[in-house]
């Protein structure tokens, strides 16, 4: 084989890797903007039901007003998050 046929078949491999990597990266791509869709209705939906459910406290954390410190009601103060119970304490 001459020079300009393995140079010539190389360019053809070269071109075919490309396409495949771009083909994987479109399905990546695509996996990851279903994720994302499924996630953000998963969370609307939750957040439909825990807003009809009485007895949710929707109210931030650092906010609370219970009796005592955050931290005796086993609340931790970080803003902006909707928990109620402060993972760094021992639990029942």
């Amino acid at each position: 084989m001459s020079f300009e046929t393995i140079s010539l078949l190389l360019n053809w491999v070269q071109l075919g890797v490309l396409l495949a990597i771009l083909f994987r990266l479109h399905h990546t791509f695509d996996l990851i903007a279903n994720t994302q869709r499924e996630l953000r209705r998963g969370i609307h939906h939750l957040g439909g039901h825990r807003a009809a459910e009485p007895g949710i406290d929707r109210t931030l954390v650092g906010h609370l007003s219970k009796s005592g410190s955050g931290s005796a009601s086993g609340v931790h103060d970080n803003p902006g998050l909707f928990c109620d119970v402060n993972p760094y304490e021992a639990g029942p």
